[in-house]
């Protein structure tokens, strides 16, 4: 259905071992991990639960445990920090491409005519950006949710066992973002050179209209981004476009930004 894996009976067994083979991880109850790959639009009798549930509680484990992580491994840095670091590693774009990697997409079942055409975009996204793109593609949060109601369920196969839970869940995030190879979201870093250099930027939002974004310095355009999906997109690519150009009319100067336009 729609390119995705439907576990019926028949084929019930073969996909539930495939998913364990991925992960590393023998459940116990094959039933719950049926419920973990349910989409709400899935309509069946052997399976009346969709993964809501599962997504939520996978979805506050990877907070705490990643916080966890973050807190003792880098006792420096600052609770904004230690934030988009997080951020970085379990947000939608972060948890939508471990699911693909991993090829976990393939084992939903749902009935969502968009299913093929997300999966496309999010092709075409990592193929822009191998690495995480800091806001500039859609990632459909229904990629997100898999991973998530997938960590759910495994921690309640282990019983509520976090450490069990973990070692499964490290293994399907790798590569972790880390300090050094964390990017700024384009607007933050758009902003924070503006702050620096004490000039003021204006937003035209165009969205409603065209889906567009535009960006001005002193009446000059100087970024343009648009996204069907998204306003963040397409303000995050406005904000990117507009850093490059502004960034090549910029000097620096004994260590301090000069403004060229």
């Amino acid at each position: 259905m729609n390119g995705s894996v439907i576990m019926s009976d028949s084929s019930l067994q073969p996909s539930l071992k495939e998913v364990e083979k991925i992960i590393g991880y023998e459940f116990k109850n094959k039933g719950l991990l049926k419920e973990a790959f349910t989409h709400y639009t899935y309509k069946d009798i052997d399976c009346s639960e969709s993964y809501e549930r599962l997504e939520y509680l996978g979805g506050s484990f990877l907070n705490l445990m990643i916080a966890k992580e973050h807190y003792l491994l880098y006792p420096d840095m600052t609770s904004g920090e230690l934030t988009r670091l997080r951020a970085a590693n379990i947000d939608i774009e972060a948890l939508a491409r471990a699911a693909f990697k991993h090829g976990l997409h393939r084992f939903l079942r749902h009935q969502d005519h968009l299913y093929d055409e997300w999966i496309q975009e999010l092709i075409e996204g990592i193929k822009e950006y191998p690495l995480h793109s800091t806001g500039l593609i859609h990632s459909p949060k229904i990629f997100a949710d898999i991973l998530e109601s997938l960590v759910g369920v495994v921690y309640v196969d282990t019983n509520l066992l976090v450490d069990a839970t973990w070692e499964v869940v490290m293994n399907l995030l790798q590569p972790l973002v880390i300090p050094e190879n964390l990017n700024l979201n384009p607007v933050t870093r758009f902003n924070e050179m503006f702050q620096k250099i004490g000039i003021k930027s204006e937003y035209k939002d165009l969205w409603d209209d065209r889906k567009e974004i535009e960006i001005y310095v002193d009446e000059k355009l100087i970024g343009i981004g648009n996204n069907k999906n998204k306003k963040t997109i397409a303000k995050n690519k406005a904000a990117a476009q507009a850093y490059e150009n502004l960034a090549k009319q910029l000097a620096m100067e004994n260590g301090a930004f000069v403004y060229e336009l």
